[in-house]
């Protein structure tokens, strides 16, 4: 028997998705210059003092987190029983609106205060898009496409997060932060029309009610559900331990003397290495042990991170970040399908919610984190013991979570019965 080879870009041939990861690739690009503008005018503001610098970084998280713990629930219900596709060209206003606000802020040379207001504001925007984005994909392709799909989904945003944070550094050396704020406002623009495009599956899913129970439902199915539970806290808690990026600009100041130009590259350099992997990842056959690559990976993103920390080279940081990029991104491609696998598309909501606040968690709340212990213990020893962190997490989660080691194939993978008895239990409580 002649075994069939697959098709690396069976995705890519359907307009429908092409309009989709245009929109999508848009609007990481906003939001990736943003964050370099924003965290480097913040860091110049405050530069003298480098532990009140770093703790100011570590802000830039907590402002954008709290408002998406708040209202991923929210945004995870509205994205079930609204129209996905209208709350993403919403949001995308919204973007473009608080990227105008930056502008201004910019050009006022107003407080930092301010920035925090804004970032929060357009974090309230993220709850509700990243859900309805994250639900709305699905509905453009068959389901048979759907692991080739989740690898291209990684593939172009690593692209544009690459492309995103060193043209960032290279407009604020050169024209400052305004420029970049500016063609912020430009990419949201261009993110609403190509959603605009899409056209997303006319198959009715029934609505979840406006209850309390219903809100929580994504909260349950996660929980319910090991392997996803298990994929969810490994990475959570390996990027909250191990995640160095809000401290870059020190690193590029101070210890790799880079300049702004130099910070780009270097918040480019997980990027690069994660477009690498999910080229790799396109072209080979799917992995028959998925978990087990996962953990490996995680492990590797944690050696990978205490090797940047102890780095005064440029280019030997630069390597480091972009293995810890190459390792992250198996974690995020075996877990991002598995949820989009199993999960109910009346679900689909709810779930990419709590998929958003596990994520957000990770990387605001380690900026936060990383911010803290760099100004305890500086910058350096806070992200070496970032990744001797990691390396715990995983050992950890290999034996509180051993349904990860046994994750096979991701492409056999079927959504689980446990979504229908939830929905069971929250439509007689309801009717009761």
């Amino acid at each position: 028997m002649v075994k069939q080879k697959s098709d690396p870009y069976a995705v890519l041939r359907y307009p429908n998705y092409r309009y989709f990861v245009l929109g999508r690739s848009f609007f990481t690009l906003a939001m990736q210059m943003q964050t370099v503008a924003v965290s480097w005018e913040i860091y110049q503001r405050l530069h003298m003092n480098t532990r009140d610098a770093a703790l100011a970084l570590g802000f830039i998280g907590l402002v954008q987190v709290l408002p998406m713990m708040i209202f991923a629930l929210p945004g995870g219900q509205a994205a079930d029983r609204l129209d996905r596709k209208t709350i993403t060209r919403s949001t995308q206003l919204l973007f473009a609106t608080c990227a105008l606000a930056l502008l201004i802020l910019s050009r006022l040379h107003a407080h930092v205060g301010w920035y925090y207001l804004v970032l929060g504001i357009a974090a309230c925007g993220r709850a509700f898009s990243v859900p309805a984005i994250s639900s709305l994909f699905p509905t453009l392709v068959p389901r048979e496409v759907l692991p080739n799909a989740m690898t291209w989904n990684s593939t172009i945003f690593q692209i544009t997060a690459m492309v995103g944070p060193a043209l960032g550094g290279l407009i604020v050396a050169q024209w400052g932060a305004p420029t970049s704020y500016t063609i912020n406002i430009v990419c949201a623009s261009l993110a609403f029309l190509t959603f605009s495009l899409t056209v997303p599956s006319t198959a009715k899913t029934e609505k979840p009610p406006i209850t309390w129970n219903s809100l929580v439902s994504g909260v349950r199915f996660v929980f319910g559900t090991r392997i996803l539970l298990g994929l969810f806290c490994l990475d959570m808690f390996a990027v909250l331990l191990g995640g160095a990026t809000a401290l870059l600009p020190i690193y590029a100041n101070e210890i790799l003397k880079a300049g702004p130009e130099g910070y780009g590259l270097l918040r480019a350099a997980p990027s690069l290495g994660a477009v690498m992997m999910a080229l790799i990842t396109a072209h080979l056959s799917p992995w028959k042990k998925a978990g087990q690559v996962m953990l490996f990976g995680v492990a590797g993103f944690g050696i990978a991170t205490i090797v940047f920390g102890l780095s005064k080279i440029f280019w030997l940081s630069l390597v480091a970040l972009a293995l810890t990029g190459m390792f992250d991104n198996i974690s995020v491609v075996v877990r991002q399908t598995v949820m989009q696998m199993i999960t109910p598309d009346a679900m689909r909501g709810r779930v990419s919610s709590i998929t958003f606040l596990f994520i957000s968690c990770s990387n605001e709340l380690g900026e936060l984190e990383s911010g803290l212990t760099a100004r305890w213990f500086g910058a350096v020893n806070s992200v070496v013991l970032g990744g001797l962190g990691t390396i715990l997490v995983v050992l950890g989660s290999t034996f509180a979570f051993p349904e990860i080691g046994k994750l096979g194939r991701l492409h056999e993978l079927k959504p689980v019965e446990l979504a229908r008895t939830i929905e069971e239990e929250l439509e007689e409580k309801t009717n009761a």
